[in-house]
């Protein structure tokens, strides 16, 4: 009897997890839901709209390589590789463009997946507009909103080299975006 009602408990918090971090994304709180998600992570890796909730949530505040852990978890369903699709395609686009940026390596003739997440749309205007020339600063132009910029740019902290995107509308700066 203990067991059972012990099961339903744990049942029931699984489910007030989840909620949580649904109402938390909702209300555009990515960062408590990107933690929250983080700390159950392992107790609902096998519930693939917990992890791709969660994903979600730390891709929406640029905590990308937490998205490592769902890529394995999301297997299940056609939307769930779906997903581990888009998320495998930022975290490489990440990489490579970081590669690029710090170790001068020419990834111009390279054709990928395109996303609407804004490292991937830097990634594609680098690829397309660089030509494996390097800069101290890369301006790109939106290709579907002439309002939106990007000044694409690399940062050492403490001996860590940083990639930088900054996301300008109308010339005002909006977002800032760090990668390592």
């Amino acid at each position: 009897m203990k067991t059972l009602l012990l099961i339903c408990i744990a049942i029931i918090l699984h489910a007030d997890v989840k909620q949580e971090i649904l109402h938390l994304y909702q209300n555009k709180n990515f960062e408590e839901a990107c933690n929250i998600g983080f700390k159950n992570f392992f107790d609902n890796s096998r519930d693939e709209e917990y992890v791709s909730l969660y994903s979600l949530a730390c891709l929406n505040i640029d905590y990308i390589d937490r998205l490592y852990i769902s890529l394995t978890a999301l297997k299940y369903s056609k939307e769930a590789r779906a997903n581990a699709a888009y998320f495998s395609t930022i975290l490489l686009q990440k990489k490579l463009l970081y590669h690029a940026m710090v170790d001068d390596y020419d990834i111009s003739n390279l054709i990928l997946p395109k996303t609407d997440y804004v490292l991937s749309k830097v990634f594609d205007l680098y690829v397309k507009n660089t030509k494996g020339e390097k800069k101290e600063f890369y301006f790109f132009d939106d290709e579907n909103d002439a309002t939106l910029k990007y000044k694409l740019y690399v940062i050492k902290e403490n001996s860590t080299y940083k990639v930088v995107i900054e996301e300008f509308y109308n010339s005002i700066s909006i977002k800032k975006h760090i990668y390592w």
